[in-house]
């Protein structure tokens, strides 16, 4: 109860965004505004990641973003709040990924397209980008309908490591199941396959507890949140099926531990608007 109510938190961010298509629903502009506090502001490492008033690790994955849009413009608003925040597993990319992932999905219904081959198409300069995309969608049978399952795609890139997902639901707004989940990653030479499996699984379920359940919310400045019974985390009986596959590569190893949790949460937020025709705005 001290630790839940004494720590550090993940900071709250708010976003949004805007997007221009031409007369053919091709993407041609794209503004995204972030608001949020500042992880580093405080600590050892702001003298060298904060550069004119831009905490790097508010926009990682947003100022960034691989995908051919030729008008991009990103804002960032750091607020100073009394909340002790600081860095979640993945850093900035937690909440970029999840915003500029689910509004890409919005997009590509706007322009009637398929979200896969959207993304596809806006990745040609980004070869392992694309890659992981084209591995997931393959190995989850993207494009194949099946009875009473929903499909979101994600792809995302973060410490150098690329991945994919692909989440399959089924069930209505009441009775939400998550059937599996696919994965690929491009995490350069291979060191240790099942090292490497375990991390993207260890990812998704850590990422899919926040996006189902985990929440702080204050009161009067106090944590309300005290244990598990009031801060759920995933249960094994809510731990999908997952198959991760990795892309071979002669590129140099780089980081599993992180990268696989940004990518789950829009990954199933497309699902459930897939499913159900509706946007979840808040991861």
């Amino acid at each position: 109860e001290d630790d839940m109510r004494a720590g550090y938190y993940r900071p709250m961010y708010y976003h949004t965004l805007k997007a221009g298509l031409d007369a053919e629903g091709n993407l041609v502009a794209w503004k995204h505004v972030i608001v949020g506090q500042s992880i580093l502001s405080g600590t050892a490492f702001e003298g060298f990641l904060v550069k004119n008033g831009i905490d790097a690790t508010s926009v990682e994955g947003a100022a960034n973003l691989p995908y051919a849009i030729p008008n991009l413009a990103v804002e960032l608003h750091t607020p100073t709040i009394g909340v002790p925040v600081q860095w979640w597993r993945a850093v900035g990319s937690t909440h970029t990924a999840y915003a500029t992932e689910c509004f890409l999905d919005e997009v590509a219904r706007a322009a009637k397209k398929d979200p896969f081959e959207l993304r596809r198409s806006l990745l040609a300069k980004h070869p392992r980008h694309r890659a992981v995309l084209e591995l997931v969608a393959q190995q989850a049978g993207w494009g194949q309908a099946k009875p009473g399952i929903a499909r979101g795609i994600a792809v995302h890139e973060s410490f150098n490591t690329f991945v994919a997902q692909v989440v399959e639901v089924s069930g209505s707004e009441s009775s939400l199941k998550i059937e599996r989940v696919v994965c690929a990653v491009d995490c350069g030479v291979a060191v240790n396959p099942n090292i490497i499996a375990m991390q993207m699984e260890s990812g998704i379920g850590y990422g899919l507890a926040a996006a189902l359940d985990g929440a702080i919310t204050l009161k009067d400045g106090i944590v309300e949140q005290s244990n598990f019974h009031d801060y759920p985390v995933l249960r094994m009986n809510q731990m999908p099926r997952i198959g991760v596959f990795i892309v071979p590569s002669a590129e140099k190893p780089t980081g599993v531990g992180e990268p696989g949790t940004p990518v789950i949460a829009p990954a199933l937020a497309h699902a459930i608007l897939a499913l159900q025709g509706q946007s979840i705005r808040v991861p």
